[in-house]
């Protein structure tokens, strides 16, 4: 009998009605606006209210580099909040909520997998309470008025060649990632080049993630760096009179969605900013509310500990104030056999015969990638646990060259089957992270805040990266300067990478050392409040495959979604 299907399982869920979900975590009727049984958004004032409430342990989900399929970040993350309430602890979840590009494209979807979902999973890939789209509107509403700007005469004088801010659409659409506009007559706007990114990769999603309040996200919206003037000065949203605007679109973006996973643990939903270019996080309120609602808060930072992990500690955290207690380092047998080198995984394509026989040397031979992951979260004085993340094709002898490794560097280690018996398949991984979690911390971020912009990409990219030095490109040092001069110096660094390996070349397996950081340009998110250099080519509005999900997802007679995965 064949597994069924993540849509099928998530369909034959028994779900409890979200007030009861919230009043389970001790939220005030007043604070709870449903939207519909089983989402509902909750009011900022609930912060405020729990706020007496003791402090959760706080654990971040992250992984070693993964392979084009991921690694089951989500799927763990569920796992281990549903195994949370089977040994007597009370969790609660905070994800970000995703892309339908993705969800249309090859991807699919990104509630979970298996038997460790979020659910209703169709509303969670599609739409949830529209988000995803006043962030679309918020931006483009900037755009919109920066066009009207130049249009009317230009009163801040800014140099169109400068213009930083494009529009953003939530779909992939590789045809729009370099247009023209202003075309026509006169009346129809000032022609000049353009494009479109995907609504994740917005700067307003950043700010979304990353603010604390209405009134931070309204400064925030302010301080956005829409382009320059001749003379290298910053032009904002606020000078050209747009924040207003955006921030009454995104007020009620502002509030995080509550939903459930098949076992009834709390999930608190909330922005999805772009792995690559943002912080790959999800939201700073979300989990202003969540540390107070439960004694584990369990959240995830996107791609491997070298990205999301790094911008958790050295972004997130610093604006949060929070603290993380332990880290979870997702891996696979399947990963660290790519690693050695001696395998090729690509996303749509069955795996390799000779990856999934059993060879524990070819797991020896990647695990390098996991001793520095463990290193790189260690750096940061976070005690790690390894969960192996295990699949069917797995052998015993695989397992015990993972756990000889990850106990010989420190870190606590559970084998982990939530994707096919839930939350019961993630109890030795709960165990292992309370215990983690007793452990006294010595937290600390990898650079100061008065260093240098320089200092600071090369404090992650030795450091964090494994990279002898870093060379910037003559436009990169440009730029560089340019942020210095106008204020921008004071700013965390946001590293825009590959995220199939630690350094920034993909081709760069296990763990490279010796290697040249190079950064081509520099762009500044400045109201999100962060700088972030790009390595590489970095696709900021994805293309559909030959087969994408789109192409299977529909309705069947009774209006039931059918397709997604």
């Amino acid at each position: 009998m064949s597994f069924p299907s993540d849509l099928e399982i998530a369909q034959a869920a028994s779900l409890r009605p979200i007030t009861e979900i919230a009043a389970a975590l001790g939220l005030s009727p007043d604070h709870v606006e449903t939207h519909g049984k089983h989402v509902a958004k909750i009011e900022l004032d609930a912060i405020a209210a729990a706020s007496a409430k003791p402090r959760a342990k706080y654990v971040v989900v992250t992984a070693i580099t993964p392979t084009p399929l991921g690694e089951g970040k989500t799927t763990t993350s569920v796992g281990l909040a549903q195994a949370m309430a089977r040994i007597g602890k009370k969790g609660l979840l905070a994800l970000r909520q995703p892309s339908m590009g993705p969800t249309f494209g090859i991807k699919g979807g990104a509630a979970g997998g298996g038997h460790s979902q979020v659910v209703p999973m169709e509303l969670l890939n599609l739409h949830l309470t529209g988000d995803f789209h006043a962030v679309t509107a918020a931006h483009n509403m900037c755009a919109a008025i920066l066009d009207n700007h130049l249009h009317h005469g230009n009163a801040c004088g800014i140099n169109p060649k400068t213009i930083t801010w494009r529009r953003v659409l939530d779909v992939n659409d590789r045809s729009l990632r370099n247009v023209i506009i202003g075309l026509g007559g006169k009346d129809d706007g000032v022609t000049r080049q353009s494009g479109f990114d995907i609504t994740a990769a917005s700067e307003v999603m950043a700010i979304l993630a990353l603010s604390t309040s209405v009134e931070d996200m309204r400064a925030r919206l302010g301080r956005i760096v829409v382009g320059y003037t001749d003379d290298d000065v910053a032009v904002t949203a606020g000078q050209i009179g747009a924040a207003g605007a955006m921030a009454v679109i995104m007020r009620d973006a502002l509030k995080p969605n509550l939903m459930q996973t098949l076992e009834n643990t709390p999930a608190l939903i909330h922005a999805g900013p772009f792995g690559n270019i943002a912080t790959g996080n999800s939201s700073v309120i979300a989990d202003l509310l969540g540390i107070h609602l439960s004694e584990y808060l369990i959240t995830e930072a996107g791609f491997g500990a070298d990205m999301g992990a790094e911008r958790f500690f050295n972004i997130k955290c610093r604006v949060s104030g929070l603290r993380p207690d332990a880290a979870v380092l997702v891996t696979t047998v399947r990963a660290l056999k790519a690693h050695s080198g001696r395998f090729r995984i690509v996303a749509g394509r069955p795996l390799p015969e000779e990856l999934l026989a059993e060879n524990p040397d070819d797991v020896r031979a990647g695990a390098a990638n996991l001793a520095k992951q463990i290193e790189n979260v260690k750096v940061h004085g976070v005690s790690p646990v390894v969960a192996i993340n295990a699949f069917p094709t797995d052998h015993p002898s695989e397992h015990a060259v993972i756990r000889e490794i990850a106990e010989s560097l420190g870190a606590r280690v559970a084998v982990c089957t939530h994707f096919s018996d839930g939350g019961a398949g993630a109890v030795d991984l709960a165990h292992a992270v309370v215990r983690a979690c007793e452990e006294p911390t010595d937290f600390r971020f990898l650079y100061p805040d008065d260093a240098s912009l320089a200092d600071k990409i090369e404090a992650v990219a030795t450091r964090i990266y494994g990279a002898a030095r870093v060379e910037y490109s003559n436009e990169a040092r440009t730029q560089l300067a340019r942020y210095e001069k106008n204020g921008f110096g004071n700013l965390p660094v946001c590293i825009a990478k590959t995220h199939l390996s630690i350094s920034g070349d993909p081709s760069l397996k296990g763990a490279p050392t010796g290697h040249t950081l190079n950064v081509r340009e520099v762009r500044a998110s400045v109201g999100a409040g962060f700088v972030y250099p790009i390595c590489g080519d970095m696709r900021t509005m994805p293309g559909l495959g030959a087969h994408p999900a789109a192409l299977s997802i529909d309705l069947d007679a009774e209006g039931r979604v059918t397709g997604l995965f």
